[in-house]
């Protein structure tokens, strides 16, 4: 019975015919020769041995640990995700910006080209009959005789603006 207490699976000795060759060195008691020389397990205990035991506590931590992995793995998929299309759109718009300010350049020329000053004039004096001014045209003001104030009454006043004057004038 020391092949069950000392698991001994790898033991070969029990398979030499020579009784000398065997090392009972690790065992205190003398193994004990079976009939055949072979250990003979029954069919019930050898299936159980081949069985896998599973765990239920082991299992639902290995799930809920995969489970816990797997969320991670997708939220950061999903992020970069998410990121990858935020910075497609700021790519889309500054092309787009960047298209608009072209053509407004393009615009702004155009308008600068059909409106200058040479063909302003032109159609002023062609079409609408605009001169420039000459110097017979031109009206010169004079300001160097003076300031000069000069107070305008009302001849019509009545009474009553009179009287509304005086008193008026008198807390001034």
């Amino acid at each position: 019975m020391t092949f069950f207490k000392d698991n001994n699976a790898y033991d070969i000795s029990f398979f030499d015919t020579d009784s000398t060759a065997r090392d009972i060195s690790y065992s205190p008691e003398p193994v004990r020769k079976k009939k055949g020389k072979v250990v003979r397990m029954p069919r019930r205990k050898r299936e159980q041995n081949r069985r896998r035991k599973h765990n239920p506590l082991k299992l639902a931590v290995g799930f809920a640990l995969s489970a816990i992995v797997v969320a991670v793995v997708a939220t950061m998929i999903y992020g970069q995700v998410q990121l990858t299309e935020l910075n497609q759109n700021i790519a889309d718009a500054q092309d787009m910006l960047e298209n608009s300010q072209s053509e407004y350049t393009q615009m702004q020329m155009k308008v600068d080209a059909k409106y200058t000053t040479a063909i302003v004039e032109e159609y002023a004096q062609d079409k609408l009959g605009m001169y420039k001014a000459s110097n017979s045209q031109k009206e010169f003001v004079d300001l160097s005789s003076g300031d000069k104030a000069e107070v305008v009454s009302d001849a019509d006043k009545s009474i009553f603006d009179t009287i509304a004057d005086a008193i008026s004038s008198l807390w001034s």
